[in-house]
């Protein structure tokens, strides 16, 4: 792809794990609020994504917007939420139709889908329960900022439905650079490592689609999120999981991420 690719949150948790994974692949352009901690090589926008002139300014060109950025506390406040999650993303989605921006990623959560677990913890998370969600149930979000999440979703359908704006909601796991404690099991379900990140945002910014609502985990053993539809509109291949790590949180084997 020759044309930009604009990352918002770009210092944040899971653009810090597409930047180090395939940062070097795109024309990326970087947007937040805070310059990221490590240097960068790709060309930075700092500002709020409330902030219109600075999202034009920021997507002028680009052909698609990867957007992460938001108030990521699960405590977080109501009027940031509305502020920062809400009114951003649909900023976000409105300044992109005007600019002609082909394909949003949103960033969505498993915080949107929370309370589908709250009935059958904690045997939902063991190995011998079959229960999936896959994408197509409706949000049951567990705190204010899974209604943030559940909103942006809910615009993007918006967007594409009445501007043919292409939009991919990526519903994130648990993002950690190190495996997760082993006695931490919901963790260890919803696991997503760096490098599945990396890949999985990859293959959203490359795959053709129209409007499409995925999980991003690894392939881990036990999972009660699919990753079925991940892989058939994505072409998304994990290469980590939760399962071959042993106590000591090392790989099985010796293997490295």
């Amino acid at each position: 792809m020759d044309e930009p690719v604009l990352l918002t949150g770009a210092a944040g948790r899971v653009g810090t794990a597409i930047r180090e994974g395939i940062g070097e692949q795109y024309d990326f352009r970087l947007l937040d609020r805070e310059p990221p901690a490590d240097s960068v090589d790709h060309p930075l926008f700092i500002g709020d994504i409330t902030d219109r002139e600075t999202l034009e300014e920021a997507m002028e060109g680009a052909e698609v917007v990867v957007h992460l950025a938001g108030d990521p506390r699960t405590d977080a406040p109501w009027e940031s939420v509305l502020r920062n999650n809400i009114d951003g993303t649909q900023t976000i989605f409105e300044v992109a139709v005007e600019v002609g921006v082909e394909k949003v990623i949103f960033a969505s959560s498993n915080h949107a889908v929370g309370h589908y677990e709250t009935d059958r913890e904690p045997d939902l998370y063991q190995a011998e329960d079959e229960f999936q969600i896959d994408g197509s149930e409706l949000p049951r979000p567990s705190n204010l900022y899974g209604v943030s999440k559940a909103t942006g979703e809910i615009l993007g359908r918006y967007y594409h439905d009445e501007y043919g704006l292409s939009v991919l909601n990526v519903r994130i796991g648990n993002l950690t650079k190190e495996h997760p404690p082993r006695n931490y099991e919901r963790g260890q379900a919803m696991w997503l490592s760096h490098r599945d990140c990396a890949h999985l945002f990859d293959r959203a910014i490359q795959a053709e689609y129209d409007f499409e609502i995925v999980y991003g985990i690894s392939d881990n053993d036990r999972k009660f999120y699919s990753i079925d539809r991940a892989r058939d509109v994505l072409d998304y291949e994990p290469r980590d999981n939760s399962g071959e790590y042993t106590l000591a949180g090392d790989p099985k084997g010796g293997g490295e991420l």
